[in-house]
């Protein structure tokens, strides 16, 4: 008989299965509170790990990655949006947009600045160039997980901790090293149609073409540590681990840069065609430039110099060569 997973491992009454992500991650109806959130994720997550190496190590994996999806669904602005009015909830046209804020306010509202260290930061952002995130890590007012967590709040992106996630091969296979190293990101798993990419940062055009290129689906981007991704990449793209496709796609295009042309084999049809065009070619280099000696050059000019009419002089010495050149390059040729 199959284990109800849901009623004996995390408690929920019988009714709908599965249950929705709300009663999934043990939350009140429509909780807004992304930390609260991530929090009951963790909590789960590392019960739900207690079964994974025990009779029911399938149905631990499939749990916690339908926790790990209801997680990040909730804590994506956009997306929690339409998942709560899909459950029926009415939204205010004003919570239906991103909302964003000033990662520096969320950091406030926590306790965790200062007015004073807000001002601090914004001064060193502008001073050095770094973003307000690198700022606050290397003033050491936050580490860089609480950084980038309050950056993911202003951008309206969830946040994952990669300790958490198991990346699917077959999505890893599909993105190259070299691509993930340049963009600082690592793909995930496919959710709804898009491909989940941890990033350092917001996705810029290129990568988001990228995927959809590789995967034929839009790229559904959730924010993590630039270390944390480092030593994903380091994990999941150890030398002779994966099976890479090329890093080039057919037909892409990066931005201001012209698409370098991929050479391609010739078909043994192809070789014979080529040859029979050389030799033709190479015939009428020869008669070309003999008819041009008889009828043109010989008036104008050999018979001027006494030389014999019978000699097609362009023939054997320019037309020859050229015809022999020829030869080397399409017939003779390997």
């Amino acid at each position: 008989m199959a284990i109800d997973v849901y009623k004996e491992w995390l408690g929920i009454p019988e009714g709908p299965r599965p249950p929705d992500h709300y009663q999934l991650l043990r939350l009140v109806q429509f909780e807004d509170d992304a930390e609260k959130v991530r929090k009951n994720y963790k909590k789960l997550n590392a019960h739900v790990r207690k079964y994974a190496t025990g009779q029911y190590s399938v149905e631990s994996q499939d749990l916690l990655n339908e926790l790990a999806k209801a997680m990040l669904c909730l804590t994506d602005t956009e997306t929690k949006v339409e998942y709560d009015q899909s459950l029926g909830r009415v939204i205010d046209d004003r919570d239906a947009t991103t909302g964003r804020r000033p990662m520096t306010s969320y950091l406030q509202d926590d306790g965790l600045l200062s007015a004073d260290q807000v001002r601090e930061v914004k001064s060193h952002s502008e001073r050095s160039g770094l973003t307000i995130r690198d700022s606050l890590v290397q003033l050491k007012l936050v580490d860089a997980d609480v950084a980038t967590r309050a950056y993911a709040r202003e951008i309206g992106r969830p946040y994952v901790d990669l300790a958490d996630m198991l990346p699917d091969d077959s999505v890893l296979d599909q993105v190259p090293r070299a691509v993930v190293r340049r963009h600082v990101c690592l793909p995930l798993f496919v959710d709804h149609g898009g491909v989940l990419v941890a990033c350092a940062d917001e996705p810029d055009a290129e990568l988001e073409d990228e995927i959809r290129l590789r995967f034929s689906m839009p790229i559904r981007p959730v924010l993590a540590t630039p270390l944390s991704i480092n030593q994903g990449i380091a994990k999941y793209y150890a030398a002779g681990l994966r099976k890479e496709v090329a890093e080039a796609k057919a037909g892409a295009k990066t931005a201001g840069k012209s698409s370098a042309k991929v050479k391609t084999a010739l078909t043994e049809e192809e070789k014979a065609q080529q040859k029979s065009l050389a030799m033709i070619g190479m015939c009428w280099l020869v008669v070309g430039f003999s008819l041009l000696d008889t009828f043109v050059l010989y008036d104008l000019v050999y018979k001027k110099m006494g030389l014999p009419g019978l000699i097609p002089f362009s023939g054997i010495f320019i037309g020859a060569p050229l015809a022999g050149l020829v030869y080397m390059a399409y017939v003779h040729k390997k």
